[in-house]
């Protein structure tokens, strides 16, 4: 697969004084840019803004667990998803050098499936994104200690984590570093193939993710 281009599609908060929120090639990925307010004693910026983020996704983010990863140049984390519901949306910003950050999309029947999109996070831009529910999300360090922050709607919960293999070769994530360079964990690189996990029933369902988005808005997450 390829990378998907990415949407031109504005939202709501585009126009807002704070930070500008992008849509992704994938839909229901967001890139989101804070606004810099430097002066004389420093940088000063909003990294999380659950009202803006709201207006744009269209339901609010109730935030049930905060992780941090610290990883050398060249590790790669993911590709992970959540079963859904409930799933786990992911809010996800870098507050110590760099990563590459991708979401793909593995929801069975969806119109970008098995496409991905990336950003990159890091500590000068100090960009976030946001990855809804039946996404898959994978990074890979571009410097020494990457430090990753994540907002996410769920606790961690085994039973229901999942993982594709990060080099799949239908999927072709592009780390922008050599393959030599790369450090995965055994449990990533044992982790099925997309077409794998789609044989046996472990991937999101399009339809079903849309139904589930569709009840956030009127009960909260």
């Amino acid at each position: 697969m390829q990378s998907a281009t990415s949407s031109s599609r504005s939202t709501p908060s585009d126009r807002i004084g704070y930070v500008q929120i992008r849509e992704l090639a994938i839909p229901d990925a967001y890139e989101v840019t804070p606004v810099h307010r430097r002066d004389d004693r420093g940088l000063f910026l909003e990294w999380y803004r659950h009202d803006l983020l709201e207006a744009t996704i269209g339901h609010s983010l109730e935030l049930r667990q905060a992780n941090t990863s610290v990883s050398r140049r060249g590790v790669v984390r993911g590709i992970h998803f959540a079963d859904v519901p409930r799933g786990q949306a992911k809010y996800v910003t870098t507050t110590h050098g760099a990563v590459l950050d991708f979401v793909v999309d593995i929801r069975e029947g969806s119109p970008t499936f098995g496409q991905w999109d990336s950003v990159v996070l890091d500590d000068v831009d100090h960009r976030a994104i946001y990855i809804a529910e039946g996404l898959g999300h994978a990074f890979v360090a571009l410097t020494e200690d990457a430090t990753v922050s994540y907002l996410v709607s769920d606790v961690y919960n085994a039973t229901r984590e999942h993982g594709i293999n990060p080099l799949d070769e239908t999927i072709k994530l592009d780390f922008s570093l050599p393959i030599e360079d790369l450090l995965l964990s055994p449990k990533d690189t044992d982790s099925p193939s997309l077409r794998d996990a789609a044989g046996s029933a472990l991937l999101p369902k399009w339809a079903d993710c849309r139904a589930y988005y569709s009840t956030l808005g009127s009960t909260g997450h």
